[in-house]
């Protein structure tokens, strides 16, 4: 009897370990482990991790971008290039340069929609420098900035920040340094955005 009952615990615990595993596969995210500190506990951080290259952040960019729009108040939404090979690094330090710049706005939209849809190549420093004086920029403040020590560090610093969140593919959003989504995670890129804003409510104590 004693052996019948305990099986029987065994299968419920079987059962029911199964089924939240279950559940938890069907909330489209998983945990960050171990989880990572943000840059302003104040804030619910959203990290976007992307590639200029990706055909997959170029189809989620629209939805983020209307996300954008109308984002909590206490979110912070960070960008972040990841560098998984030499093409990618060039492309990084392309959105690093337009960042110390402050003119993330007025090329971020532009170097996916040349990227992707005109096939250009902007990969040199040369190419890069008649894109961003097409911009607006002057080419030696893009020059000078280019090459900088920040620059560099960034580049440096860009393969470990993918590193500590197990980022393995692009888009993937990070939500306040716990909770990571993605395409296949959430079911589809659209449900992305459902992902976070459920996670965003979470952090915020929202019921």
């Amino acid at each position: 009897m004693l052996k019948k009952l305990a099986g029987l615990a065994v299968l419920i615990f079987i059962v029911s370990f199964s089924a939240l595993s279950k559940s938890e596969e069907s909330l489209g995210y998983e945990a960050v482990t171990p989880a990572q500190p943000t840059a302003n506990p104040a804030k619910i951080e959203v990290i976007e991790f992307f590639w200029y290259g990706c055909p997959h952040c170029y189809s989620f960019e629209p939805s983020l971008k209307d996300w954008l729009k109308n984002k909590p108040a206490n979110v912070e939404f960070i960008r972040v290039p990841a560098v998984f090979s030499e093409q990618w690094g060039k492309h990084a330090k392309a959105y690093f340069t337009a960042e110390a710049l402050g003119v993330v706005d007025a090329v971020h939209t532009d170097l996916f929609d040349a990227i992707q849809e005109k096939k250009q190549e902007l990969e040199t420093e040369d190419q890069l420098a008649k894109f961003f004086v097409a911009h607006g920029v002057k080419e030696a403040d893009f020059r000078e900035t280019f090459n900088s020590f920040m620059i560099d560090s960034k580049m440096r610093q860009a393969p470990a920040i993918a590193a500590k969140y197990g980022i393995t593919g692009v888009p993937a959003i990070i939500v306040n340094g716990k909770y990571k989504t993605n395409g296949t995670l959430a079911g589809s890129q659209e449900k992305m955005i459902d992902v976070m804003n459920t996670l965003i409510k979470k952090e915020s104590g929202v019921k």
